[in-house]
């Protein structure tokens, strides 16, 4: 007598819906990795990381279907199982931006950007969060912004060495009108080292030391404040972008560009150190470098006023 259908396990479910996600059959998609979910919490076995991953696949799901609000519901049970999960980070945050909840948006990239800071997608999405939330809320954009949590080392270091993924399925990057692309994976770049809790805390002493430096004037000892928090730790972009501006100041131009590049191999797209290269680049007369400087930044920031002016000024001389 012909067997009846065995109910399948919560893996083959995942699998299943792993199919159908590829094929584009998000509902049905969905539907599987529902099934899937019942079956592992009915086993009975703790399993936060293979349920974490489920609610992460179905929050994918949902979010190709436009239904942000359930994309939301599912990362926030992941991220609770598995706290940090690198996926659910960014989707969520492709979440949010979808629903309008800049803030939150750009906590998830900024909190996916500290376990691992060449995930391409969530710079994207950092630069997008930041122009709208600088037009929603003028300059102290930042001074609303929920607070955003540190990664303790020890989990940054177990995630980064797996690999990075991207807000939809594996070899897919979510834009933000939801279509998928071929992942940019980031080109040859050496993951960040990093970086003891303890130095961290030292760098931002001296980073708001040298911050603090700048508001009164004095460049060169700003610097020199800037340059131990550097140090201390190598990888936070606005620092070189900071001692950038001051060595502008001091007309060192060859060391503000220098301090711009560093900038750049972390973040291809940040605003400042283009800008600021760019200016470095006039006074130092190199106007085609200056020029691509200032193009690149208008791909960014289409309306930026500043980047207009110069690009303007140096096209009439």
């Amino acid at each position: 007598m012909p067997q009846k259908h065995k109910q399948k396990s919560w893996s083959e479910l995942k699998q299943a819906g792993n199919e159908c996600f590829k094929t584009g059959q998000y509902g049905d998609a969905t539907g599987l990795y529902s099934q899937a979910i019942k079956e592992l919490e009915k086993t009975g076995k703790k399993n936060p990381e293979d349920l974490a991953i489920l609610y992460s696949n179905r929050a994918a799901s949902y979010l190709k279907d436009g239904n942000c609000g359930e994309c939301v519901k599912d990362c926030n049970m992941s991220l609770e199982l598995s706290q940090f999960n690198v996926k659910s980070l960014l989707r969520r945050a492709a979440a949010y931006e979808a629903l309008e909840r800049y803030r939150l948006a750009y906590v998830d990239y900024k909190t996916a950007l500290q376990i691992d800071c060449n995930i391409t997608a969530a710079h994207e999405g950092t630069n997008r969060m930041t122009k709208a939330l600088t037009e929603a809320d003028g300059l102290s954009w930042r001074e609303k912004l929920p607070p955003i949590p540190t990664v303790p080392l020890s989990v940054r270091e177990k995630l980064s060495q797996k690999t990075t993924p991207n807000a939809a399925q594996p070899n897919q990057t979510l834009q933000q009108n939801g279509t998928a692309q071929t992942a940019q994976t980031a080109e040859t770049k050496k993951p960040a080292p990093a970086i003891s809790e303890k130095n961290m805390r030292k760098a931002q002493a001296m980073k708001e030391e040298g911050n603090n430096l700048v508001k009164k004037g004095e460049h060169k000892k700003a610097i020199e404040k800037y340059s131990q928090s550097i140090n201390n730790n190598p990888n936070e972009v606005t620092t070189y972008t900071n001692r950038a501006l001051c060595y502008l100041s001091l007309k060192q131009y060859r060391d503000a560009i220098r301090d711009c590049e560093e900038a750049l191999k972390m973040d291809g797209s940040n605003v400042k150190a283009l800008y600021r290269r760019a200016q470095a680049h006039k006074e130092l007369k190199d106007v085609k470098a200056c020029i691509d400087d200032l193009n690149c930044l208008l791909k960014v920031e289409p309306k930026n006023s500043a980047a207009l002016k110069l690009l303007q000024d140096v096209q009439k001389k």
